[in-house]
């Protein structure tokens, strides 16, 4: 990870049961928050509801940028942003956390 350059993460929310609804609202707070404390890049994160075609199970999805490598630690110690992720935890079942980065097109 480029302590420099930005990280694009792609994060899968998993809520316990019947609590979608307060786990959906911090997840749309969640960028703006990293935004006003100067931790992510400025294109605004994407959020997608996920349902399992098999349990009818439903995630959330956001995709955002660490402004660096760096910026994630960082979030970790900054009391504004914990003040979102701790009740965030109270109504997770799950979380995954992914860097994700493109790959080129593969030529013929």
């Amino acid at each position: 990870m480029s302590k420099s350059k930005p990280v694009t993460m792609l994060v899968t929310y998993r809520p316990k049961m019947g609590k979608d609804k307060q786990l959906l609202a911090l997840v749309k707070k969640h960028w703006g928050i990293l935004d006003r404390v100067g931790l992510v890049t400025k294109e605004r994160a994407k959020i997608w509801k996920a349902t399992d075609k098999r349990s009818g199970g439903v995630s959330f999805v956001e995709m955002f940028q660490w402004k660096n490598g760096e910026a994630s630690g960082i979030a970790h110690q900054t009391p504004e942003v914990m003040a979102m992720w701790e009740p965030m935890g109270l109504v997770l079942e799950e979380l995954q956390l992914s860097m994700i980065e493109p790959i080129a097109p593969r030529r013929a």
